[in-house]
């Protein structure tokens, strides 16, 4: 298998394991993504085949619109995927993970006609092989990474740990905090974790095992575990 992951830690201290896609599946959804160019198009031509001269201006327009800005449209408006890359499951991220935008879509895409060079696809390929993410030339200048669609990170439930009570009376949307916070601290960094909780002095002060650790012990609490 040509597929591997690459671990990618977020603004937020998430850490990220995101799996890349090889040459084969992408080389795939650009095939479907093809074809289905070439459908439309040809669909097309015989409707404005019937307008003359006019019709053919109208055809070129349109290539040049599917060829080249409807794939940057696809990638920063449907979460970096065309459809033959939402088919095969990947999308289209900023090398920190982040969704792509306009300028690193366009570049990208700009760039493979220096990526079919000097046949299907050539300079492309090789760049793929060469590189440990998997980049065409299109993505070492865009900045992009090309991988497997899976779910957002989103909090977990609260882990299981000895309950105990808040040192100090705490409002409703501090409860809620708290909980929160013991829900998304698997996903973040334990550096993170800890720099979090010790935002709230008062409730993890002279914590033996970690700031962190006593707000989940809270969060149990809060929740009715014993």
């Amino acid at each position: 298998m040509l597929d591997t992951a690459r671990r990618i830690a977020t603004p937020e201290g998430i850490e990220l394991s995101l799996p890349l896609a090889g040459p084969v599946p992408r080389a795939l959804a650009w095939l479907l993504d093809l074809l289905l160019r070439l459908g439309i198009m040809m669909g097309v031509a015989m409707v404005l085949g019937l307008f003359g001269k006019a019709g053919y201006a109208v055809f070129f327009l349109l290539w040049f619109f599917l060829e080249w800005l409807f794939p940057v449209w696809c990638e920063v408006r449907h979460e970096g995927a065309t459809p033959g890359k939402r088919l095969f499951g990947l999308r289209v991220l900023h090398d920190d993970g982040t969704p792509v935008g306009w300028s690193a879509s366009m570049t990208r895409n700009l760039l493979r006609a220096i990526d079919f060079l000097p046949f299907l696809y050539g300079f492309g390929l090789a760049s793929m092989l060469m590189n440990r993410d998997f980049k065409r030339l299109g993505d070492l200048a865009a900045g992009t990474i090309v991988v497997y669609r899976g779910d957002k990170p989103r909090a977990s439930e609260v882990p299981q740990a000895p309950a105990l009570a808040p040192a100090v009376p705490l409002s409703v949307e501090e409860q809620r905090a708290i909980i929160e916070f013991a829900g998304r601290a698997p996903l973040l960094t334990a550096q993170r974790a800890e720099e979090l909780a010790d935002l709230v002095e008062p409730l993890v002060r002279n914590a033996r095992a970690g700031s962190a650790d006593r707000l989940v012990r809270i969060a149990n609490h809060l929740i009715g575990r014993a």
